[in-house]
Formats: C-alpha cells, sequence, structure tokens
C-alpha cells in the first residue's frame, strides 16, 4: 500500500469492517497522515469491537465519532478542526453522539479541544488506547474524558488489529513505537513519546497470521524502522543497566527482517520509514538476501545543505547521506529510494536551496513527499529559531523541487520500460475498471488489462511497454 502521508487538501479516510452480530454500537472512524495512525486506527477498532462497537462509513448513524489525527504539519491541524466543526453541528441533532479525538492532535491540542473550543468529549493520546472502555463510560455520565499519558512501554504487542476496509492483500505489522531522535522540526517526539520496539515473537506472529488469512504483503512500520532494538528477550526497561544490556543477545532491525523474510517466504515485505544516520549496511544486505524483500527504501532526506541538517539536528550529513544511497545502490543494483524534503527551513538561503536540488539530481529518486516548512508549537524550531523565509520564497522554492521530482520520476519509470515486472495485484484502476493496479519491487505503480482469472492477491508477470511521470503501463505476459 502506497504510503499514506496527509494529503492537506482532502479529509481523512474512513473505514469498516466486518461487523459482530451481538454488537449493538455504531463507531464511525477517520484516519489522517501516516501509516502509523492507519495502523492505530486499526488497533483502536479492535479494542472497541470488543466492546460492542461495529464500525460504519455512515457519520449519521455513528453513536461514537473518532478521528484520529496528524500534527505534522499545520494545514493538517486545520483540516481536522473543520471536520470536528461538522460533527459538532451533528451533535444538535444526536445529543447523545460521542465525539473524540485520538493520536498525535490529542497530546498537543487536548485543553483546547476540550475547554476552549468545545469540539469534543473525549482526548485519546497515542499510548492510551487501552483506556478507552473505561474513558467512553465517563462521557456516558456526561463528563469530558481524557488519557493522553505517554509510555515507555506500550507497544500493543498482544492486540490483534482488526484489518480496516483493506483489499485484504497488503497489511501494516508495527515494530516500533515513539521516536527519540528530536528533529528540531518535529513534533512526533513530543506527541508519540520515547522509542520502543515489539517483541520480535509477537511480530514475526502476526505476519505468519496474515499469510494465513491470504495476505499477500506486509509492511513493517515505526517512526525509524532502522532503531529497532529488542534486548534478549526483554525490552531496555527489563535491565538494570548498559552493561547488562550487553550481556544479552540483541535483536537489530536487519536481524528482525531476516528473521521476517525467513518466517513468510512467500509474503512479500516492505518496511517504513527508515532514518539515514540508523540505516546501516546490513539492512541492504538482507534486501539483496532474500527474494520476497522489495528493492525500495523511503529514505527522508529533508535538505541538501549540511547547514540546514544541522540545524535541523538529522545527525547526518550531506555525503554520509549520499555515501548511504550509494552503498544501497552497489548491494542491491535495482534498488529504489524516495525521499522527504522540507523547504524553506528557518534560515534557508538560496544556496542551501540549490544544495537540495543538486542532492535530488544526484540521488535521481524514484518519488517524495515535499512540503514547505510549518512552525510547530513545542518544538526546538518554534522555540528557538526565527521562521524567516518568505512564504512566496518557499512557495517558488516548493514548486521548482516539485517540479524537478516530476523530471525524475518521469525518468525513473521510462527506466523500467520495455521489462518484465512481477507485479502484485492489489485493486482495480480508478481510471479504468477493466484494468487492474499494483506495485512492482520498486513499489511504482502499474496498471493492466484484467485477463480471466486472474484476481485480487495474484503475483503477475507484466511487460511494461509505457509510462507516465508516476504511472507504469503494461500487459500481462503467459
Amino acid at each position: 500500500m502506497q504510503e499514506k502521508y496527509i494529503d492537506e487538501n482532502k479529509q481523512g479516510e474512513a473505514f469498516a469492517i466486518a461487523e459482530k452480530p451481538q454488537n449493538t454500537k455504531k463507531l464511525f472512524l477517520e484516519s489522517y497522515g501516516c501509516q502509523m495512525n492507519f495502523s492505530d486506527s486499526e488497533i483502536v477498532a479492535s479494542i472497541l469491537n470488543e466492546q460492542g462497537y461495529n464500525t460504519t462509513l455512515k457519520q449519521e448513524e455513528a453513536d461514537l465519532i473518532l478521528l484520529n489525527t496528524c500534527s505534522i504539519r499545520e494545514k493538517a491541524e486545520q483540516t481536522v478542526r473543520m471536520r470536528l466543526s461538522q460533527f459538532k453541528n451533528l451533535k444538535k441533532e444526536k445529543p447523545n453522539l460521542t465525539v473524540g479525538v485520538l493520536g498525535c492532535m490529542a497530546e498537543r491540542l487536548k485543553t483546547k479541544f476540550l475547554e476552549e473550543e468545545q469540539l469534543v468529549d473525549l482526548v485519546v493520546g497515542p499510548d492510551a488506547y487501552r483506556d478507552l472502555p473505561n474513558l467512553l463510560k465517563e462521557t456516558e455520565g456526561g463528563r469530558d474524558a481524557i488519557n493522553v499519558i505517554l509510555s515507555k512501554e506500550e507497544t500493543y504487542a498482544d492486540i490483534n488489529p482488526v484489518r480496516l476496509g483493506g483489499n485484504g492483500v497488503t497489511a501494516f505489522v508495527t515494530i516500533t513505537r515513539g521516536c527519540d531522535n528530536m528533529c528540531t522540526f518535529c513534533v512526533v517526539p513530543f506527541t508519540r513519546g520515547r522509542e520502543r520496539s515489539r517483541d520480535p515473537h509477537s511480530i514475526i506472529q502476526e505476519c505468519k497470521e496474515l499469510w494465513e488469512n491470504g495476505y499477500k504483503e506486509i509492511t513493517l512500520l515505526g517512526q525509524n524502522v532502522d532503531s529497532y532494538l529488542w534486548y534478549g528477550g526483554g525490552a531496555k526497561k527489563d535491565f538494570k543497566n548498559a552493561t547488562e544490556m550487553q550481556k544479552l543477545t540483541a535483536i537489530n532491525f536487519s536481524q528482525l527482517l531476516d528473521m521476517v523474510a525467513v518466517a513468510v517466504p512467500k509474503m512479500r515485505i516492505r518496511f517504513s520509514t527508515s532514518n539515514p544516520h540508523e540505516m546501516t549496511e546490513e539492512v541492504f544486505k538482507v534486501i539483496a538476501k532474500h527474494e520476497n524483500i522489495c528493492k525500495y527504501v523511503h529514505l527522508p532526506v529533508q535538505s541538501g545543505s549540511d547547514r540546514i541538517l544541522e540545524k535541523m539536528n538529522r545527525q547526518h550529513t550531506r555525503q554520509e547521506y549520499l555515501d548511504l544511497i550509494k552503498k544501497g545502490k552497489e548491494i542491491v543494483p535495482d534498488i529504489s529510494f524516495s525521499q522527504d524534503m522540507i523547504i524553506g527551513f528557518c534560515g534557508e538561503t538560496e544556496e542551501d536551496h540549490q544544495l537540495t536540488l543538486s542532492l535530488m539530481k544526484e540521488v535521481e529518486y524514484d518519488y517524495g513527499y515535499m512540503f514547505a516548512y510549518s512552525e510547530r508549537p513545542g518544538t526546538p524550531a518554534h522555540k528557538k529559531m526565527e521562521d524567516d523565509v518568505p512564504a512566496d520564497v518557499k512557495q517558488r522554492r516548493l514548486a521548482e523541487v516539485i517540479a524537478l521530482q516530476g523530471e525524475l520520476s518521469r525518468k525513473r519509470m521510462a527506466s523500467y520500460v520495455g521489462k518484465v515486472h512481477e507485479i502484485l495485484i492489489e485493486g482495480i484502476s480508478k481510471k479504468n475498471e477493466n484494468q487492474w493496479k499494483g506495485r512492482n519491487s520498486q513499489n511504482a505503480v502499474c496498471v493492466f488489462d484484467k485477463l480471466e482469472g486472474q484476481k485480487l492477491g495474484d503475483i503477475v508477470s507484466v511487460f511494461v511497454h509505457g509510462n507516465t511521470q508516476g504511472t507504469l503501463l503494461g500487459e500481462t505476459i503467459s
């Protein structure tokens, strides 16, 4: 499934699941933002499914409306606020309706939502979903309810997520939660807490169950998957000191990736997101070792300028990043990369901007996610730096970055033409109901005519004969 970064001009995605006949209440659950939010929504649906809630796609028939929110950019928050205003009007028609906010905005804007703006009845942070049944009892008594306490331990490893409204082919498996990196522009460490890794045995068990239930591809998820580290059957909290931990066997991300690939050898495997300063050569070697690990890495860089990278506290230099890309291409020759780029960060000059463009040309990304910098209250950049790049300059530079990425994407898509690719059928093309859509190992989307006998979840050989900027055009070969 393509990365679900928020489209800031679009409302969130609502999902439905199979109903339990005995359940009598209705939940309308809408997710905004990244893949982690989508995965968390599946955990929430599972918890509430056991509390008598079936999900619905119709907000007007819901007893409970929950928005799983994103705080990564200001416009994302504005979108959610507008959505909550709509639900406030719905509450006038249905006085018993409960409206709640989950996730990153819940932690950051708890007081505003509950007291100042009175938009919601319920505010739940990303580490407090187990407390939802108790919090809902409080709202039934006419009280507002809140739990945004962050945890150093919670991984939800024992909760079997309900797979929400997906295609039954691809699924997310969360392996880490939180972030310790403290990039100066980022609110995630404050809204999702400290890093912690999930028990590898529970990860492998979930992957096996997904395969047994007909899923053909998984994406291992974390804010920083490469920081995954599990100490000898325990977590960091179980040991008195670093020396004690070092005496025990630690499982890192490359080892976990290898374990998953062996455990489900016919399952396609992806992972996201990687951090340049934590990713190792060993990860590339594991990708090269296993046919079922896709040859694609999302590797955010944020800027091509060392000066800006230092201000962002990115903990890697331009050259270190380029060396990592080079090493990846040497070990996995047909690998593809995508990027995240923040344009117009505090103090960014035209020279810094040109360095970003030159880095993009050197890497030749398949695609990317590019945004103008917006201040996030509470972050180090907001507290200590001036957002001094004029809005019109940001937008001009952003347009240049987007245009360049368009050229690079078209070039990369063209490099796949004239070759046969193994495509996992994930759904029907939005533009033509007589065509399938799916992705190759490098994460490039391909559309091709349906043939009799083909079905969702099949992996088929497709000859690619053409391309657009973002899509491959092909035909199935026998």
